[in-house]
């Protein structure tokens, strides 16, 4: 076996504990497709517990050389891409839909997530670990301080879960930070009839100043006639569902 030593400035901390490996992979639900990719495979610890599920529908990408060497050492059947998954065209992959799972670096973990979003019309489910205060924006309810831009834009397309807690001491080297797992599950039939990088800019926008009441925050957007959004206006951004604002980034655009 060739032993791979974590690479500081690729963000590895290779998980070792068998029994939360399993546990993610169990994460996955396994509706509405048929195959999987993971995404930083490391030295294979969570792949072994996918290839249980179904070996010919799994695809693993890691880009760390040495790492791509164990795991073609270990599953010589498996299908494996040598690449960033950041610089790589992930839907053609496979023929039809496809989930994403990993232990995901926390240096582009955000990254990967924004990814995801690009490519959601072919990525029902995410199963995910990372950073715990990554995962808990991610989830995050109105009214809450983790609750942010990330929380909108994830829960505008899928619906969210913090499933458990994990713990720095099951990694090699231990991280200074625990880390979670999250499942996101597509939503159906959400239609952003305003455009997806409108919405985007309201919501980086209105969180941008997120003390502020949205009538000030939103003034670059804003007509000179705010009447129609004052159910809005009065509220600041952190009080907003992911509807309200796909609902207020609708008017906006309408009085453009």
């Amino acid at each position: 076996m060739i032993f791979v030593r974590p690479k500081k400035h690729l963000g590895q901390h290779f998980l070792k504990d068998e029994n939360i490996a399993k546990k993610i992979a169990g994460a996955l639900t396994y509706q509405a497709y048929n195959n999987v990719l993971e995404v930083g495979s490391g030295t294979g610890v969570l792949t072994k517990y996918l290839l249980q599920k179904d070996p010919a529908g799994l695809v693993l990408i890691e880009l760390d050389a040495d790492s791509v060497r164990v795991l073609e050492e270990r599953f010589p059947s498996a299908r494996i891409i040598a690449g960033d998954f950041l610089k790589t065209e992930i839907r053609d992959f496979f023929p039809g839909p496809f989930a994403v799972i990993g232990n995901f670096p926390y240096n582009i973990s955000s990254q990967i997530l924004f990814k995801v979003l690009d490519n959601k019309e072919h990525i029902p489910e995410l199963v995910g670990m990372f950073q715990k205060e990554v995962a808990e924006r991610i989830t995050a309810i109105p009214r809450t301080k983790a609750y942010g831009i990330i929380s909108v834009l994830a829960q505008s397309f899928y619906d969210t879960e913090y499933l458990f807690t994990v713990s720095e001491n099951v990694f090699f080297p231990p991280p200074k930070v625990k880390s979670a797992v999250i499942r996101m599950r597509r939503k159906e039939g959400v239609h952003i009839s305003c455009g997806e990088d409108f919405l985007k800019t309201v919501v980086k926008t209105a969180f941008n100043q997120r003390r502020k009441k949205l009538i000030n925050a939103l003034r670059s957007l804003l007509p000179a006639d705010s009447r129609l959004f004052a159910e809005y206006l009065d509220k600041r951004a952190e009080e907003l569902s992911p509807a309200e604002f796909l609902a207020l980034a609708v008017l906006l655009l309408a009085k453009k």
